[in-house]
């Protein structure tokens, strides 16, 4: 486990593979590496490999929640693996998608946002409904079920049978990253960055754990989970280059269609 360099603690993250990507909120869209592929081996879930999210992700159109956060990261995970992705701020954008990325960011101002723009029944309506959804880090904590150390007036999506703690690993400086290793994720472990991010408390008895912190103070931390066609991580695996979280994600969708 190591703690983050400083550029990251100041809001810009620099990976080994994709230098300068901003992690400040933006309002409009952007955008890799394969470090590796879907399991095909995998009985449960999804299956495939990098070139082949790509071949068969041709009609496949995936929507990136644009109120706040890291969503250019996300455009550009997506744009690397060969899938179309739009911003989805309106409810006439959720209806023309196939799945949804809940980026990271800040789980308190999403979830205002969401009513301001009338995004949120809607938005609970479709994921009811079977839409598939990835959060990443405050993604996560807007997906959950429940959701300790927050505010009483603050929304969530209920998609996820979940309990989640916001800043579980501390405040930003206390910001780290380290390699684990994700069930069904062929290729070897993984850098997973964690930026004030969430873990899982609890989990339901329809939730799948598919990933846990390897070492260190939080060692066993549940931090990557899935139910049916939703899926969260603690970390941000779009500010690494690597992108097999995206792939896995991808195929999901695919065969949920």
């Amino acid at each position: 486990m190591a703690p983050l360099r400083p550029d990251v603690a100041v809001g810009r993250w620099r990976s080994r593979t994709d230098p300068g990507q901003d992690l400040r909120p933006p309002w409009s869209d952007g955008g890799g590496g394969d470090a590796g592929g879907i399991d095909p081996h995998r009985t449960r879930g999804p299956q495939g490999s990098a070139r082949q999210a790509g071949e068969l992700s041709a009609t496949l159109r995936i929507g990136v929640l644009a109120l706040q956060g890291d969503v250019r990261e996300h455009h550009a995970a997506l744009s690397a693996i060969g899938v179309e992705s739009v911003s989805v701020r309106r409810p006439a954008e959720l209806a023309s998608v196939d799945g949804i990325i809940i980026p990271g960011g800040e789980s308190t101002t999403m979830s205002r946002l969401l009513v301001l723009l009338d995004l949120l029944d809607p938005l609970r309506a479709a994921l009811a409904d079977g839409l598939p959804a990835y959060g990443s880090c405050a993604g996560m904590i807007m997906l959950a079920t429940n959701i300790l150390d927050t505010r009483p007036d603050a929304h969530h999506l209920d998609a996820l049978d979940i309990t989640v703690r916001r800043n579980a690993f501390g405040r930003q400086v206390a910001s780290f990253e380290t390699d684990l290793e994700l069930d069904g994720v062929a290729g070897g472990p993984m850098r997973a960055v964690f930026i004030r991010a969430p873990w899982v408390e609890a989990t339901g008895d329809d939730v799948e754990v598919l990933g846990v912190v390897p070492d260190g103070p939080a060692q066993g931390r549940i931090v990557a989970v899935r139910q049916g066609v939703v899926m969260a991580t603690s970390f941000h695996p779009e500010v690494t280059g690597d992108r097999r979280v995206h792939e896995y994600f991808v195929e999901m969708a695919r065969s949920a269609r």
